[in-house]
């Protein structure tokens, strides 16, 4: 957010909280995915990319299924709200002070301590 603050959604599957994300569609580039799947979930619009984070592959890093995750940073305009009660819950925006660290799903703890920490990570 304009403010620094990190949108997060609370997953309706498994009840914890996640960067918004998705699936890319067949035709689809990274950043179309990042911008559709974070309006369709968070009702927010990307003014911008700020930068490439990391490439999660790890084996079990979603419970679901093998998948790869692309994590980008870009800065957003509007205010979330929940866009797709299908698959979310709440959405939240929380200082870095203030993230429910113990909470997160899949492997985001790992994306958010990278971003914070300056990092590009191939994973």
């Amino acid at each position: 957010m304009p403010d620094g603050s990190i949108v997060l959604v609370r997953r309706r599957d498994n009840g914890l909280w996640s960067l918004p994300g998705g699936l890319v569609d067949w035709g689809e580039d990274i950043l179309t995915a990042a911008t559709r799947e974070l309006k369709e979930e968070a009702g927010l619009e990307v003014l911008h990319l700020e930068r490439f984070v990391g490439l999660y592959s790890q084996p079990g890093r979603d419970p679901r299924f093998h998948s790869v995750c692309v994590a980008v940073a870009v800065a957003v305009q509007g205010r979330p709200y929940v866009a797709d009660p299908r698959e979310v819950l709440e959405v939240g925006v929380f200082s870095p002070e203030g993230l429910p660290w113990e909470h997160l799903s899949h492997d985001h703890r790992e994306h958010l301590n990278d971003f914070f920490n300056g990092k590009t990570v191939l994973a």
